[in-house]
């Protein structure tokens, strides 16, 4: 059988990852200095305009105002006739503490160890998080998002490097790929559109783009004759940023995760420290979920933990290997439990989630990349 799946991507410049690096540039802050800072950062970006609000409790003392400013300048916003600049933009912050009410929950909670009620770190909130690896790429990810990821980041890279350089840093990027009896073979279909300086003419653009981004990714034994391509589709694409659309932390989530592939929680990632278990959990279930993979004991893996606020262990945990299992499900839930210490301060300790380490994780998806401890493998 033969269908088609797509995913997206969105380079650094983008508004919404604008905001998304932000908050994460603010959270790095704090952690530098202060490990044990309790983070809810949100941005919001619009025309000229930068506004930072949530919640800090940390001892530490950062100029916020001058990450931020830091931050456009390093994603390449310069210029507010055509996006936003980061020597004259606006930034307000409206930033309160962690609520009492929240922080009890967290700094607090008891599990049961062996008929013993023993006090613990509880999670910061109550939801849903899932975690996901198939033998599609090398980095055990869905071949959809990794490609479009891997589009974006050339996108960002022809720009910083001068290859093409009437780029701006505004841009998003698409492939389909078909598959066929559950694998892929082809790339269908490929939409790149990106910003660019005034009076570049779209025939070179189309050109430009093809031949220094597309086929510098994607393999070619991917494309054949009937692979579509549509770069910038709509024609001029001038205005962009926070001048072309408003932005904010925590739209990308399908982005940053599996592209669609798999199911999402729903919970943002970026701008929250690890007590937040929609980032934490979500980050320990992909590493448990990869290495499901990577130990062969499956060949697809999805994973749900849900938490409640000041609880400290998961109130369920989930398994799915869509019947691609080499060894009993069952077997698999065991290894897991045994392994793993799933309350939010065992992953914190595990994954070493206190560190300073976020920006890294912003753009072009949390998942995939080998540097980040969630993606180490480790013997089951």
């Amino acid at each position: 059988m033969r269908r088609l799946f797509t995913s997206e991507s969105v380079t650094e410049g983008h508004p919404d990852k604008l905001c998304d690096y932000i908050s994460d540039s603010i959270l790095d802050s704090y952690l530098e200095k202060d490990k044990n800072a309790r983070v809810a950062c949100e941005t919001v970006a619009g025309k000229g305009e930068i506004y930072i609000t949530g919640e800090i409790t940390s001892t530490a003392k950062v100029d916020i105002e001058q990450v931020v400013r830091d931050t456009i300048k390093e994603v390449g916003y310069d210029n507010e006739n055509t996006d936003i600049d980061y020597r004259t933009c606006k930034v307000t912050i409206n930033i309160s503490k962690q609520s009492p009410d929240i922080a009890q929950g967290v700094d607090k909670s008891y599990e049961d160890k062996d008929g013993q009620q023993v006090e613990s770190e509880g999670a910061g909130d109550q939801g849903l998080m899932f975690g996901f690896a198939c033998d599609e790429t090398e980095e055990l990810m869905p071949l959809p998002i990794s490609l479009a990821h891997k589009l974006a980041k050339r996108l960002a890279y022809v720009r910083k490097q001068n290859i093409i350089n009437y780029l701006r840093p505004d841009g998003k990027v698409q492939v389909t790929v078909e598959y066929e009896d559950e694998k892929p073979v082809r790339i269908d279909t490929v939409v790149v559109s990106t910003q660019h300086l005034d009076g570049i003419e779209m025939s070179k653009l189309q050109k430009d783009i093809k031949e220094n981004v597309i086929n510098a990714v994607i393999p070619k034994e991917l494309l054949d004759e009937k692979t579509k391509y549509y770069i910038n589709p709509t024609g001029r694409f001038v205005i962009g940023g926070p001048l072309g659309d408003s932005g904010l932390t925590g739209r990308k989530i399908i982005v940053d995760t599996y592209g669609g592939y798999s199911r999402h929680g729903g919970g943002a990632f970026s701008g929250k420290d690890a007590t937040k278990v929609d980032r934490s959990a979500a980050y320990m279930a992909r590493h448990i979920a990869k290495n499901i993979i990577a130990n062969k004991f499956a060949k697809k893996c999805e994973i749900q933990f849900s938490y409640a606020i000041g609880v400290a262990k998961p109130v369920s945990v989930y398994i799915d290997t869509f019947g691609t299992n080499q060894i009993p499900e069952e077997e698999i839930v065991k290894k897991v439990n045994e392994k793993f210490d799933l309350t939010p301060r065992g992953i914190i300790n595990y994954l070493n989630l206190q560190e300073p380490i976020y920006k890294k994780t912003t753009n072009y998806g949390h998942f995939g990349k080998s540097d980040l401890p969630w993606e180490r493998v480790v013997e089951l």
